[in-house]
């Protein structure tokens, strides 16, 4: 059956970055898109911070880079500051970029390992260009610069959520989606196929559709609760099961990091996302460690102004849909699944849910094979999303309280282990399939939390030292002169995209 309507439940983040990148199809096939949503029923929201690939979303949207910062009251991100992780004190960036480059085919992280070995004292992350950035509160643009001399800046943004569905709501419903307002009531399915066949709402509005994107939230109102698909709870290994979040004003005066900062706390960790007009903070936690009313004030506690609205209190379960789409009812955001914010992956599953639907997507009908190739490759996604951050938790030397106690003896998937026994042998990291998560972000987290290399890979040892040695002075010098050139991450925000916020 030909695809004439599509259909998408609920708005939100999820809802508009749907809309807005299907409605792209629009200009070259006859398609209605209806987009339902409902006041009443407030977003979650609160996941602000991305990373790089969404540059690329926001591209293939058309939409300019600028504009959109201005109206989100956006800020550039470089990457994740990790405080009192791998000890209380410790403090590492998880950087988005590489260490350096490879030489003769071999990743940097094992040359930096050679030299260190031989007495080289700098750390690796001199080699890095956005952490040294971040260190010093700069930023520039790749194009800013334009020499192929100099390394690439590479960059995500930290953005309004609630600001950023109201603009792709506007970038889609000028090209022609329809919003209706309303609550789902009900959901008809085909008796046969059990196909969805349409929405009811409260007021009595129905409408049919023949594809269906699930971003009603947690709730999962098509794919759960109308489709029992199951949900595959992945608490044992991802513990902390609650959320507050808690904007605030930046009373300091200074300018936004051009970092997220995520800090651990006694059960769980805490979330600093610095927008142009305010800070988005948030304290995640484990109930069965930490009850909300301490939650609460360690938050309060650690922000770095007044808070400015009522603490949005969330609960969740780790873990993933059983199928992502099933029939054809496709989940996206917290409908799918929802592993918490600590890598900034909500908003870049979202992302690559879309990439892969419109990539699979035909207009001619639905298929089976469509069907079990998203499961399948969404599925692999979410698991290596889920290793590297059971990675953070079990990766740490602290004891002082019971849930670090816990997360750090817990059992962790073979295929974690695997990575970090590798790791610990001879540096080894292998970046499987199209996984999200680099060589540098695998050897950031784990030296960045104590786990050290034993040994390198036995051809940076046939390289010449000299040579090495050179090209090496000369990868910190290049990072050194662009991070002293580039301006204040405020100054280049007052300069580029200033908030066109109201008061």
């Amino acid at each position: 059956m030909a695809i004439e309507r599509i259909v998408i439940v609920g708005g939100g983040t999820a809802g508009w970055m749907a809309a807005a990148a299907l409605s792209r199809i629009k200009a070259g096939r006859p398609l209605e898109i209806v987009l339902i949503e409902s006041e009443a029923i407030g977003t979650v929201g609160v996941g602000e911070a991305t990373i790089p690939p969404f540059v690329g979303f926001n591209e293939l949207l058309g939409i300019n880079e600028a504009d959109m910062l201005s109206a989100v009251g956006g800020t550039f991100k470089l990457g994740i500051q990790f405080e009192n992780w791998g000890r209380i004190g410790d403090s590492y960036i998880h950087p988005f970029g590489a260490y350096g480059y490879s030489m003769g085919g071999i990743s940097f992280h094992h040359v930096w390992h050679r030299m260190a070995k031989a007495g080289d004292p700098r750390p690796i992350q001199v080699f890095n260009l956005e952490t040294m950035a971040a260190c010093f509160g700069k930023f520039a643009r790749t194009q800013d610069y334009r020499r192929d001399d100099l390394p690439p800046v590479n960059y995500a943004y930290h953005l309004d959520a609630g600001r950023y569905a109201a603009y792709l709501r506007r970038v889609a419903e000028a090209r022609g989606v329809v919003r209706e307002e309303g609550k789902v009531v009900d959901v008809a399915l085909d008796g046969q196929s059990g196909f969805v066949t349409s929405v009811r709402l409260e007021d009595g509005r129905s409408f049919a559709g023949d594809l269906f994107i699930d971003c009603s939230g947690f709730r999962g109102l098509l794919i759960e609760q109308a489709l029992k698909t199951g949900y595959e709870d992945w608490s044992h290994w991802l513990p902390c099961n609650r959320a507050v979040a808690l904007p605030c004003l930046r009373e300091d005066g200074s300018p936004p990091p051009p970092f997220t900062r995520a800090t651990a706390h006694r059960a769980g960790w805490q979330w600093q996302v610095p927008l142009q007009h305010r800070n988005g903070n948030g304290h995640v936690y484990c109930s069965a460690f930490m009850e909300d009313d301490e939650a609460l004030d360690i938050l309060v506690g650690n922000i770095a102004g007044k808070p400015q609205a009522e603490p949005n209190w969330l609960r969740f379960v780790t873990g993933r849909r059983k199928k992502f789409w099933n029939k054809n009812v496709v989940a996206l955001g917290l409908a799918a699944g929802f592993m918490e914010p600590l890598e900034s992956t909500s908003i870049h599953l979202i992302n690559t849910g879309i990439d892969k639907l419109i990539s699979l997507l035909s207009l001619e009908g639905i298929t089976k094979v469509q069907e079990d190739t998203f499961n399948r490759l969404t599925g692999r996604e979410y698991a290596r999303i889920r290793d590297f951050l059971i990675l953070h938790y079990n990766a740490t030397s602290r004891d002082d309280s019971d849930f670090w106690n816990h997360v750090r003896t817990m059992e962790v998937p073979e295929t974690l282990t695997e990575k970090v026994e590798l790791f610990k042998a001879n540096g080894q990291i292998f970046r499987e399939e199209d996984e999200l998560f680099t060589e540098t972000s695998w050897a950031a987290v784990m030296m960045g939390q104590g786990i050290e290399m034993g040994s390198h890979n036995a051809m940076a040892d046939a390289l010449d030292p000299a040579t090495t040695a050179h090209e090496v002075n000369e990868m910190e010098r290049s990072i050194r002169y662009l991070v002293g050139a580039m301006p204040g991450h405020g100054e280049y925000l007052a300069r580029y995209c200033p908030a066109a916020l109201a008061a």
